[in-house]
């Protein structure tokens, strides 16, 4: 896996003192070895500096978490994807949405 790529992923995670992301040119890559990456990351906007392990494997589905139940989960197995347009849609609602949840559903 390309260290570009690595440390773009490490500057999605966020600081654990000041709670802002790594920005990808305080990220530095130390060691690898097969899926293990040691690296150190700077945080330009609180000084810290700190050492990351972190695993990283290459084209594995992530285990799914949820509360669901199997009948659910089989349920909307085969629903229709969320789309960036739906997502657009319900922003748009909320932002004039004003909280009258009854009423919403009494329609």
């Amino acid at each position: 896996m390309e260290e570009s790529l690595i440390k773009r992923l490490i500057a999605t995670i966020k600081c654990g003192t000041c709670g802002r992301n790594y920005e990808e040119e305080n990220v530095e890559v130390i060691e690898h070895a097969n899926e293990l990456w040691f690296l150190r990351v700077y945080c330009s906007f609180c000084n810290v500096k700190c050492l990351v392990a972190a695993i990283i494997r290459k084209d594995e589905r992530p285990e799914v978490i949820t509360d669901l139940t199997e009948a659910e989960l089989g349920r909307f197995k085969n629903s229709e994807e969320v789309r960036e347009d739906d997502l657009l849609d319900m922003h748009k609602f909320l932002k004039v949405f004003d909280g009258d949840f009854p009423r919403l559903f009494r329609q």
